[in-house]
């Protein structure tokens, strides 16, 4: 899958080994350089979700400013948040997400989703 990052400070934070374990902590920083190995090695949103390991969840969120992005476990409460990079969004016939044809990712950050 191709990822984007929203801004600079995401795609820093992710690339520099050093900046990721300084601001998340070695065992969160661990988590998602898995997670974007994991996106990476994955054709889809579909071939990512679910994974064989069990490991995360990934799912929609729904609700308020959070509505059309995408959160996968990293270590609780945070999460890895991006959204479909792809103008416009895939939609299956019934309004829902077409992971299938999700290909392209932009990652948005790190979050406390339930802040």
């Amino acid at each position: 899958m191709d990822i984007s990052f929203k801004n600079t400070k995401p795609e820093k934070e992710c690339n520099e080994e050093k900046r990721l374990e300084k601001i998340h902590g070695s065992l969160r920083a661990k988590k998602i350089r898995i997670r974007l190995s994991e996106l990476r090695a994955a054709s889809n949103l579909y071939d990512f979700w679910p994974p064989k390991s069990g490991s995360c969840r990934c799912h929609e969120l729904t609700e308020g400013k959070r509505k059309g992005q995408l959160s996968v476990d990293l270590d609780h409460p945070y999460r890895l948040i991006f959204i479909p990079n792809h103008n416009p969004v895939p939609v299956k016939f019934d309004g829902g997400l077409d992971w299938k044809e999700v290909t392209a990712i932009l990652i948005t950050g790190v979050e406390d989703t339930h802040e």
